[in-house]
């Protein structure tokens, strides 16, 4: 019996979800082991919520190739119109869960923003974000580029390259304006990351001020990514960091050029989560186990063979209850190019990672830059120990679960043991794969901080527009 067939089979009874138990269980019985039936979950039918951006493809693939249902799961996906209101709306319990900016459970669990309780135990992805800046600025910076033999700029660009043009634009008066699609997303830290790296100070944060804009150089402030793109035509912001497809889109239409993608600020930098409220978790156990089960299997199938599945990945995304953009604007990054300059479109085969690398695994590590990120600018006001980071991470950050769904999916014979971390302690090695050449050691964030020329180290605090402290 092939898969397809055996899917079929078990997605025609897929309510009651009595009948689909019975069904998967006989089929179990007939296939042997390798077929095994879904966990007796506490809840069967879920409703999760995403953004339009390509790396909620884990989701798309999940319930297009039947992989929740094989976990005796009904779910409808649901897109939301901004980061806050998915987030509260986890919160609350209108969704079950959700595709969410790794900041989010980390900011919502100390505190900034919000006060919840919210943990991941599944990574969604690698990289898959890029700064888009106008056709101006980019007409401004471009002379400042070092060329290579063919003409076109070398890469990485670094904003070095950008720190004249934003003096050029102070003097006229203008302030500089960037969008950025949420104050602990993974694209406001990797803008700043890459501004700071060339000499440009994004702006702090404080408790009294929150708007992230403190001796700022560059103004950045929150647009929500779809609307990117239109914000950027319209002038109100000079450029943006977010996912795709909206970097490629400004390509598409003429209005601006993408100039970095973030695995060139950060090589395999972690991306989005799956995010559930701890008492969502403590609550569903089995059913938050077949949910990361389904979710590991979706992001195998979107890495596996070489990315040979990414151009019916790319079909699927396209569809309007999706990410609903143009299949040739989303299968730019998705199959393994980026085009910046219109016309200069180059092979970035990692530019979106779902599974290879330990993709998937939830590392505390992940976790904690996230954290020193959060230092860094102000969003946590003052001076933590190294232990603080680590208790934090362990807190939001569920390796154990992810690990516990792996075993599962080997036993059933739909993975393979040695794609796994089985091992890890929830920390990556010595990273020196940032664009400044600073290395990244997540069992020592004071010490991290310290090396990165602009952002609070030691004691320091923002106080009444200033730097205090140290």
């Amino acid at each position: 019996m092939t898969r397809d067939v055996i899917r079929d089979v078990i997605r025609l009874p897929a309510s009651p979800r009595t009948a689909l138990l019975s069904a998967a269980a006989t089929l179990a019985l007939t296939l042997g082991s390798a077929q095994a039936a879904p966990l007796d979950v506490e809840k069967d039918q879920l409703k999760l919520g995403f953004i339009k951006l390509t790396d909620m493809a884990p989701l798309a693939i999940a319930a297009e190739k039947g992989f929740f249902e094989d976990e005796g799961l009904s779910v409808t996906l649901e897109p939301q119109a901004n980061w806050k209101v998915l987030l509260d709306r986890v919160i609350s319990g209108e969704l079950d869960g959700a595709h969410m900016l790794a900041g989010q459970p980390l900011g919502a669990t100390i505190g900034f923003g919000t006060q919840a309780n919210v943990v991941t135990a599944f990574s969604m992805d690698l990289n898959g974000n890029g700064i888009t800046l106008s056709n101006e600025v980019w007409d401004r910076m471009k002379p400042n580029l070092p060329k290579g033999p063919d003409g076109k700029p070398l890469h990485p660009i670094k904003a070095d390259a950008l720190k004249p043009v934003i003096a050029q634009y102070r003097a006229e008066g203008k302030p500089f304006t960037m969008g950025m699609v949420f104050p602990v997303s993974t694209h406001n830290y990797e803008l700043r990351y890459w501004l700071a790296a060339g000499g440009i100070n994004p702006g702090y944060y404080a408790p009294n001020d929150v708007s992230g804009q403190i001796q700022a150089d560059a103004l950045l402030s929150v647009t929500p990514p779809p609307q990117m793109p239109a914000t950027l035509e319209a002038g109100t912001i000079f450029g943006y960091s977010v996912g795709e497809p909206w970097n490629q889109q400004a390509v598409m239409k003429g209005i601006g050029v993408p100039v970095i993608t973030d695995t060139e600020i950060w090589k395999n930098n972690p991306e989005k989560v799956f995010g559930v409220t701890e008492g969502w978790a403590a609550k569903n156990p089995k059913t938050h186990l077949a949910l990361v089960k389904a979710l590991i299997r979706a992001a195998m199938w979107l890495d596996e063979n070489g990315n040979a599945n990414r151009a019916e990945a790319v079909k699927i995304l396209a569809k309007s209850e999706y990410v609903g953009a143009d299949a040739k604007v989303i299968a730019n990054s998705m199959t393994g190019t980026f085009e910046y300059e219109k016309g200069d479109k180059r092979a970035v085969p990692d530019f979106n990672v779902f599974f290879r690398y330990n993709a998937t695994y939830p590392f505390y590590s992940d976790a904690v830059w996230y954290l020193t990120q959060m230092r860094r600018w102000g969003q946590i006001a003052e001076a933590k120990p190294d232990s603080w980071y680590d208790e934090t991470a362990r807190k939001v950050y569920k390796p154990e679960i992810y690990l516990k769904a792996a075993r599962l999916l080997v036993e059933e014979g739909k993975a393979k043991e040695a794609d796994f971390p089985w091992a890890s302690d929830g920390y990556k090695p010595l990273d020196e794969g940032f664009i400044d050449g600073i290395a990244y050691d997540g069992r020592k964030p004071n010490e991290y901080l310290t090396k990165l020329p602009i952002g609070l180290k030691g004691g320091q605090a923002v106080q009444g527009g200033q730097l205090v402290g140290g």
